[in-house]
């Protein structure tokens, strides 16, 4: 139990005991709970944790929902690639200054060793990074750009999908004032334009090559009739900023997703400047 994630309610399958009062004679006596939580290492253990023997060069932070919907930041070794050793602290909450503060535990020696972390496009994380690992390279998480880009996409087919509606909303009280029955237009799949637009959402979140047969063609009518659309997507919005694994800087980040949807885009200027990198440069990783 010291060393695995089990719990002394399993090992009365093996050993015929009552499991519940051997947990309970665990925690109270056996495992010396009661007098490491009263140590300086057990006073601050429920607000925040750190392992200075995990730290490495390439580092994680990100925040993360463990329990009763309470976030934690976690700063975790990517060497380690999720096993044994992995955890180099962990902090209830997000707030900047007890995560630097957990954080600056560790000596500074080895928080100088630190040559990148990567992080996602939060503001504070930001600044945990800039303070608590001054010599890093802050690396944005792809994952993250990735879903930037697909939200760009999906915000033009939205609007497009409301003028559908309203352009359909005023054909049919048109055709209700002029006392005729009103038919909607179909196009050759079948859809109105409103449901081609909604119908289609799914493939816009895929590469071409995994799409079904229904799906490429409705992503063919689409990008016949929304040539911006196809733009957004073919521009390389998911390839270009989410699969090429090399350096983009601000320029070519702006010049791959060049279109009118994308303005909460500029918050990364704001978040990450340019000055985040010693070469001016935003690294996927």
């Amino acid at each position: 139990m010291d060393r695995y994630p089990i719990t002394g309610r399993s090992l009365e399958w093996f050993f015929d005991i009552d499991g519940n009062l051997f947990e309970r004679q665990y925690k109270r006596h056996l495992s010396g709970y009661r007098q490491w939580k009263d140590t300086s290492e057990g006073l601050h253990a429920e607000r925040w944790r750190v392992f200075p023997q995990n730290i490495g060069p390439h580092l994680s932070i990100d925040e993360t929902s463990l329990s009763r919907g309470e976030l934690y930041t976690i700063v975790t070794n990517k060497e380690a690639r999720g096993r044994k050793s992995s955890i180099v602290a962990i902090v209830l909450g997000t707030e900047a200054d007890t995560v630097i503060h957990a954080l600056r535990q560790i000596k500074s020696e080895l928080r100088n060793k630190v040559t990148e972390i990567t992080l996602d496009l939060s503001e504070s994380m930001h600044k945990i990074c800039r303070m608590a690992f001054p010599r890093a390279s802050r690396v944005i998480d792809r994952f993250h750009l990735q879903r930037l880009a697909l939200d760009a996409v999906q915000e033009i087919r939205i609007a497009h999908r409301w003028d559908a509606i309203n352009a359909e909303t005023d054909a049919k009280e048109n055709a209700r004032l002029e006392g005729r029955r009103y038919v909607a237009e179909r196009l050759e799949n079948g859809d109105t334009l409103k449901e081609l637009l909604a119908r289609g959402r799914y493939a816009l979140f895929k590469s071409p090559e995994k799409w079904t047969d229904s799906q490429r063609r409705r992503a063919d009518m689409m990008f016949r009739l929304y040539p911006d659309l196809k733009e957004a997507y073919c521009r390389g919005i998911v390839k270009k900023l989410c699969m090429r694994k090399e350096k983009l800087t601000f320029a070519v980040c702006f010049e791959a997703i060049g279109i009118r949807s994308v303005a909460r885009f500029s918050d990364l200027v704001e978040i990450l400047p340019a000055r985040i990198h010693a070469s001016s440069s935003l690294r996927l990783k």
